[in-house]
């Protein structure tokens, strides 16, 4: 369903215009901020009482997402909605779709959340990915290709910060894999030597009108980022080309409308492969806040509302540094006064209540004039915290 543009201040039947998103952790938190600096009331779903979002939003309802009434509620509340993790059920996208504008569509986020669906996608928009094998019958198991071992077998659902994925070398190894997460649908990567990962976020309008942020050089550690660094130079400007220029034919495929990132996989001979998408702001996106006039959340509240799409300029070099859990288990407040000592330190906290291992409790970006000086920085601040920056 379509909308009219919805502009910020506006009073409609005597009440604020007022934007919702389904899900109330930390990427829904930004995007309540950013919403409500410009204008917007803010509405958000999510059971959890406590949720980061929820927290700071104007309106919580505190239902599941498939609860008929909490989705009405959310209807008549809002003039139009979006997520913010692709795992809300599309159903419930659906259902809002019918009455609201929804962005992204209900139809993008499902093809989002099935590996195979998803990497048929990129098939059909003609971005090359690893070889691969879907697995859902014990007739697909037995028909796998030998040269698709070693690989990575990848639940189709359900699957993000590498849960869900298990490493197989041999025929018996991946079959007793597939046992061990019970025989669901899964996708079997070709495990491929890898120079480098990488980011692209793009935003699309109900115009079609397509803006992106710079290209995102990423660092995984136990299949959860630790580090984003975006700066020019960071990898070949031609690989840069051509991954943008693939962000944006998934998303213009799909006709998408929000804020979507493509992940990749840079190779050995620096040719590029798509890994996967993700149909709403991303964790690689942060630094946008502190480095960019744009943000990704100012991206995700002007394609909902259906205003001006422009292309946001990066003005400063930046490292994003992870705040996993972790540091929090032997102290119970990391030392963030001499964090916050160093030059271009912007420290985010997500307002979680209970920290733990590998579970995401904010960001720490350095910014400065140039890259060496925020790579000084970034390393400082790892030596402070007591991790390891690259």
């Amino acid at each position: 369903m379509s909308s009219p543009v919805l502009l910020p201040g506006g009073v409609t039947s005597g009440q604020q215009t007022t934007l919702g998103v389904m899900g109330g952790g930390q990427l829904g938190r930004m995007f309540v901020q950013a919403a409500q600096a410009m204008g917007y009331f803010t509405a958000v779903l999510d059971p959890d009482p406590a949720s980061p979002a929820g927290l700071v939003s104007h309106y919580h309802i505190q239902t599941a997402y498939l609860d008929q009434q909490g989705l009405a509620q959310l209807m008549q509340r809002c003039a139009a909605i979006t997520t913010e993790f692709e795992n809300v059920p599309a159903p419930a996208l659906l259902t809002l779709g019918s009455a609201r504008s929804v962005a992204p569509a209900a139809d993008a986020v499902a093809i989002a959340q099935d590996r195979a669906r998803e990497k048929a996608h990129f098939v059909r928009c003609g971005v090359p990915c690893a070889p691969y094998a879907v697995i859902a019958t014990a007739a697909q198991l037995a028909a796998v290709p030998d040269d698709l071992l070693p690989g990575i077998l990848k639940t189709a659902r359900l699957g993000y910060d590498g849960k869900g994925q298990l490493r197989v070398t041999t025929r018996a190894e991946l079959a007793s894999a597939w046992d061990s997460l019970k025989g669901v649908p899964c996708v079997l990567e070709k495990m491929l030597a890898l120079k480098a990962e990488c980011s692209v976020i793009v935003a699309r309008g109900r115009d079609g009108c397509m803006v992106n942020l710079p290209l995102q050089l990423n660092l995984h550690r136990d299949g959860i980022l630790a580090v984003t660094s975006v700066y020019e130079g960071n990898l070949p400007t031609a690989l840069v080309a051509q991954a943008v220029a693939a962000a944006r034919a998934i998303a213009e495929e799909l006709h998408y409308v929000g804020v979507l990132c493509v992940e990749f996989f840079v190779l050995q001979d620096d040719s590029l492969i798509v890994n996967e998408m993700a149909p709403r702001p991303h964790n690689s996106g942060h630094y946008s806040l502190d480095a960019c006039d744009l943000s990704q959340f100012d991206l995700q509240v002007r394609t909902l509302a259906g205003l001006p799409l422009v292309q946001p300029r990066q003005h400063s070099p930046a490292i994003m540094l992870n705040l996993l859990g972790d540091l929090w288990i032997d102290q119970s407040t990391p030392p963030w006064d001499r964090l916050l000592a160093l030059p271009g330190a912007h420290l985010h906290l997500y307002g979680k209540l209970k920290a733990s291992k590998g579970r995401k409790m904010g960001h720490l970006t350095l910014t400065g004039a140039t890259p060496e000086q925020v790579r000084a920085s970034a390393l400082a601040a790892a030596s402070i915290l007591g991790i390891e920056a690259f």
